[in-house]
């Protein structure tokens, strides 16, 4: 796979358009129309030497580049970093995500541009030295020097080899600004051969362009050699602007201590270890002893003296051909490092089972589980009382129970006044409101507020669907349920109707309604006896009827005392299992409305936590 560079289209040229199809080639070379320069671009071809002073966009051949895939770490990390601004922007706001969005696209900028060149920026401050460094690597006068400030006004590159033209296209460098190294050792040194040297204006320049052009660049070159001097090398601007920011990026800057001609004796040794101390304490990690980290050395631009060694430096960093992935690397490190804080929670967020079986406990209260299934049993044996008791027993409690008011229950127990406990509307959002602390507890701040708003928005018409559930469940009292909960208004505050169904009634009540029968029979049958035999009726004998209305006497209490024993286990069970219906109805309404967003909103962090731990899975900076 080939991927053609901006000179086949006609890009970056000194015009900076096409010829529109008029050029073409004549005796085998490309012809542009710059007859001067390609006749002397034609004469150095054949003598093997490049034209001093000529930008890249002169040279006679297009140039074909072989794409070179970057394999490694970073692919994977970008994919995993464009996942995750995309699974989070329903989550956070433009801001948060803005520095992620810009690494991802400079990343993909770049990678689409030559993969063998190198682009060095050369910065500092004013009167640093920088431009002087940048014509000593270079070995020609390219950028001017002097007392005059600002003096570098606008970048200047300088570009060892063809095809660069995409990367300064990309830098806003002009194409007449864009030189080759002077013809030499220094050109035709071969570890230099890929580097596109960038000079910068100052970056304390007085002029705000100026300042501005320096920050734009920084943020797309592969690499940095930052020159101070032996004055403003603890400057304050440079480093809390620049160096302490950057700190990440660390394998791809160079700090070079310029003018150490001007210092004397062993100052210049001084004046160095104090600089490492400054960027040691601006979190730069300093490439020594083999540890990866940036290089720090002195030298003398003016002199000559230390010039060698960096060049030898560049040429090794050039030659490695990972700038670029390095500093793609470190920006992504950057971007998730200030991501960060939206997207690493604090212990296990989510929730547990127990939390789940609170919420339930919590909603089953607010309904009247309870409350139901008690009411539910008092229904069966009420049941079980009118079929197996004795008549006498029963208008005994109608007598009793006709005169009270409708303030009381069937069964005499009051209602806990509304005051005294908290509604059933309000056990509704208190489950809600502590289900939603529990699973965003150690959330970041966007994902719990998103897990809290998720609970919120499904609570909302939950006391009504409990109301209706309680309806649809048939639980006996559903129209008046005591102990403080809904009560006969219901949770939604709107009056519970319908009627609950009947309990069902074992297959031996008949026989225990038929024994009850017969023994109010013998009862009524040994009183008229007895009645007959006083009033001369019937012939004397007391004996024979007193004991036939004593067994009806004692025949009734005892088969309702009988039932009343065989009924207490079935009564639980179907108040039990009445409670559970409603428990149960309870817990899937909640589940459905408020638990079940809860949890989508937890499953969609844990995807982007681990996207987040994907990115930073080789973090460099984390070395």
């Amino acid at each position: 796979m080939t991927a053609v560079t901006d000179e086949d289209n006609g890009k970056g040229t000194g015009t900076g358009k096409s010829d529109g199809g008029r050029s073409g080639r004549k005796g085998g070379r490309w012809d542009d129309g710059l007859i001067a320069r390609r006749a002397a671009a034609a004469e150095t071809h054949e003598a093997g030497e490049p034209v001093p002073g000529t930008s890249d966009e002169d040279d006679p051949e297009p140039q074909v580049e072989a794409y070179v895939p970057s394999g490694g770490p970073l692919p994977p990390r970008l994919d995993a970093l464009r996942e995750l601004v995309g699974l989070s922007r329903a989550r956070l706001d433009r801001d948060t995500l803005a520095e992620a969005g810009r690494v991802l696209d400079e990343a993909a900028a770049r990678r689409r541009l030559s993969a063998r060149h190198t682009v060095i920026a050369v910065a500092g401050a004013t009167g640093s030295g920088k431009s002087t460094l940048f014509n000593a690597l270079a070995g020609a006068p390219i950028s001017d020097t002097g007392l005059r400030r600002p003096t570098t006004a606008q970048p200047i590159a300088c570009s060892w080899t063809d095809g660069a033209a995409g990367l300064l296209d990309r830098l806003a460098v002009p194409g007449r600004l864009r030189r080759r190294p002077h013809p030499g050792p220094t050109a035709s040194d071969e570890a230099l051969q890929g580097l596109v040297l960038v000079d910068l204006p100052d970056h304390d320049s007085a002029a705000v362009e100026h300042r501005d052009q320096v920050d734009r660049v920084l943020a797309l070159v592969d690499a940095v050699i930052w020159v101070v001097d032996p004055e403003k090398y603890a400057d304050a601007a440079l480093h809390e602007r620049y160096l302490r920011p950057l700190a990440g990026h660390a394998e791809v800057t160079f700090v070079v201590l310029n003018q150490t001609d001007r210092l004397p004796g062993e100052a210049a040794d001084l004046v160095l270890d104090d600089l490492r101390r400054l960027l040691d304490e601006d979190g730069i990690a300093l490439g020594e002893h083999g540890e990866p980290g940036a290089t720090v050395m002195s030298l003398s631009a003016l002199t000559g003296d230390g010039v060698p060694e960096l060049r030898e430096m560049v040429g090794r960093f050039v030659q490695d051909r990972t700038a670029a992935t390095r500093r793609l690397s470190a920006d992504v490190d950057a971007a998730a490092a200030r991501l960060r804080p939206v997207y690493v929670a604090e212990g296990r967020p989510g929730l547990g089972e127990l939390a789940r079986e609170e919420f339930t406990d919590r909603l089953a209260e607010a309904v009247g589980a309870a409350a139901a299934g008690q009411a539910a049993e008092r229904e069966w044996r009420r049941n079980a009382g009118r079929a197996c008791g004795t008549p006498w027993l029963r208008l005994w409690r109608w007598y009793e129970n006709r005169g009270l008011p409708g303030s009381l229950d069937r069964m005499g127990q009051a209602l806990t006044p509304p005051e005294e406990e908290l509604t059933a509307r309000q056990r509704v959002e208190q489950a809600v409101r502590i289900v939603a602390d529990d699973a965003a507890d150690g959330l970041p701040g966007p994902w719990a507020q998103a897990v809290r708003e998720s609970a919120y928005n499904g609570a909302k018409g939950l006391s009504e669907a409990l109301d209706e559930l309680a309806v649809r469940a048939g639980a006996p009292g559903a129209a008046g349920r005591s102990g403080g909960t809904a009560g006969a208004q219901g949770i939604s505050g709107t009056p519970l109707g319908g009627r609950a169904a009947r309990p069902p009634r074992p297959k031996w009540w008949p026989a225990a309604v038929l024994a009850q029968v017969s023994m109010t029979l013998l009862q009524i049958f040994g009183g008229l006896w007895l009645v007959g035999q006083i009033i001369g009726v019937l012939e004397p004998g007391l004996v024979t009827p007193a004991l036939v209305m004593l067994a009806g006497v004692v025949g009734g209490p005892l088969v309702e005392w009988s039932c009343a024993a065989a009924i207490r286990g079935p009564a639980r069970r179907y108040g039990q299992d009445a409670e559970r219906r409603l428990r149960d109805a309870a817990a899937g309404c909640g589940r459905a409305r408020v638990l079940d967003p809860v949890a989508a909103e937890l499953v969609r962090y844990r995807e982007v936590r681990e996207r987040y731990v994907t990115v930073t899975e080789f973090s460099t900076t984390g070395r």
